[in-house]
């Protein structure tokens, strides 16, 4: 793993915009630049203080490339904890490309995915987790995920950890001084404390482990499937759901022969609706298809609408009450939303009625649009923010959930240890075992395998 080199990559999105960020980092990267900046007055780059910025023009001999901004960061004082330069010019791809190949040809080096970061880790500006909520930040798109991966950036994960695996590495540390003085039958770790930091941490450990389901559709998006019989209304609902014509709507039934995903946000919250093919008997081997992969997506589902058409319902409520009941019965640990469509083709009287006959359900014309901000807001109910609310650490990432399900294994151990009065050797063993799993999640135990599967997924320029 090469650390001492200098590297250069692009560091907002490829492609012409307004302006454009080039950054180096390493311990040649202020040297390298000052080659080719001139500032316009004259300023040595080498000489200035971290945290400035010079305007002036990159040249490449006696050509002049753009007008830039460059941006000096010195070590530690830095994102990587190294001499970093940011150039910031203009949005060209051909005066990107060109500052890019002139710094490759002379003493850079591209960057690879994630090596920024990658840098600031190993550099101790940030811990493994923090790292990873950087890959977070950037790939949120709601004010939920945002909110977790800003946290997590913080440290609030981390530290939370941190401070466990200190107070348990100091009774370790007892522990594994009793084994010292065996002989001496003489206890240093005070049992009784020991105990009850082993239930705190399994507190804390279970909470985490418990949060990750609400942090996990938080981070993916909450999955909604849409289901019912053909023709119902189920691709029209999902176009006034998204405020776009995405499903083909058509009078013909069985005209969504397979599923159709999109996401939109409520209240700040990522939902994926999936519109699936009706529910009914066939023998188009197509739709029959389509109709198996809709109890798939119910299966794969957080949350269920149930769509059913109520000039129908009027004239055969007996059928629907008991296909209602059926999915109640067959998905009970869902959160069922049923949904009345086509209302307004209904009379005042009809629909009163309508609404009596099933327990808290929701009258929609998905056509007219009566009714949808309603549903957006029973949907956003069912979705627990109180976490979010009182800044609660959520996890959302599945590689803190293994490692976290592993250290409650082995503090179970412990407990388990402790209330058997097992020796302070086999004590230890498990105690290792639990610190070395809060060292995965924080970085304090990796691999260059471990990293180079995380870093790969970051953008090049981060």
């Amino acid at each position: 793993m090469i650390l001492n080199d200098t590297i250069i990559a692009l560091a907002t999105p490829s492609g012409a915009g307004a302006i454009a960020v080039i950054r180096l980092s390493g311990p040649e990267a202020i040297s390298i630049c000052s080659k080719f900046f001139q500032s316009i007055h004259n300023k040595d780059l080498t000489k200035q203080k971290t945290h400035t910025i010079l305007l002036g023009h990159i040249k490449d001999g006696n050509k002049t490339l753009d007008e830039v901004l460059v941006s000096v960061f010195k070590n530690p004082n830095s994102y990587t904890g190294e001499d970093v330069v940011e150039i910031s010019c203009h949005g060209s791809v051909f005066i990107q490309q060109e500052i890019l190949q002139l710094f490759l040809r002379n003493g850079c080096r591209m960057a690879n995915a994630g090596e920024f970061t990658l840098r600031a880790f190993l550099n101790g500006k940030l811990d493994l987790s923090q790292a990873e909520a950087v890959a977070d930040l950037i790939a949120s798109d709601n004010e939920a995920s945002h909110q977790i991966a800003m946290q997590q950036m913080r440290g609030g994960f981390s530290s939370e950890i941190a401070k466990l695996r200190e107070e348990l590495l100091n009774f370790a540390s007892l522990i594994e001084l009793e084994l010292d003085f065996a002989e001496e039958d003489v206890e240093f770790a005070d049992r009784t404390q020991f105990k009850a930091l082993v239930d705190r941490i399994i507190f804390v450990l279970k909470r985490l482990i418990d949060s990750f389901s609400v942090g996990n559709v938080i981070k993916n998006g909450i999955p909604v499937a849409i289901v019912g019989e053909p023709n119902v209304g189920k691709s029209t609902l999902l176009n006034a759901l998204l405020n776009e014509e995405r499903a083909i709507v058509s009078d013909i039934a069985g005209t969504t022969r397979d599923t159709i995903e999109d996401e939109i946000v409520i209240g700040g919250m990522g939902f994926r609706f999936i519109d699936t093919a009706g529910i009914r008997d066939t023998k188009d081997v197509v739709e029959s298809i389509g109709i198996k992969k809709t109890f798939e997506k119910i299966e794969q589902a957080q949350v269920v609408v149930y769509l059913f058409d109520a000039e129908k319902f009027i004239t055969n409520s007996e059928k629907f009450i008991v296909e209602i009941e059926r999915i109640k019965n067959k998905y009970p640990l869902k959160p069922l939303v049923i949904i009345a469509n086509k209302v307004d083709k209904l009379s005042e009287s009809d629909s009163k009625n309508l609404n009596t006959s099933i327990e808290n359900l929701h009258l929609l014309s998905a056509k007219s649009g009566t009714g949808v901000e309603e549903l957006k807001d029973k949907l956003l109910g069912f979705v627990n923010t109180g976490a979010l609310r009182n800044n609660e650490t959520i996890v959302t990432n599945s590689r803190h959930y293994d490692a976290l399900q592993k250290a409650f294994e082995e503090v179970s151990k412990v407990k388990y240890g402790l209330e058997s009065d097992l020796s302070g050797d086999l004590l230890a063993i498990d105690i290792r075992q639990a610190l070395y799993h809060f060292g995965e999640i924080t970085g304090e135990i990796t691999s260059d395998d471990l990293l180079g599967n995380i870093f790969a997924n970051f953008c090049i320029g981060k």
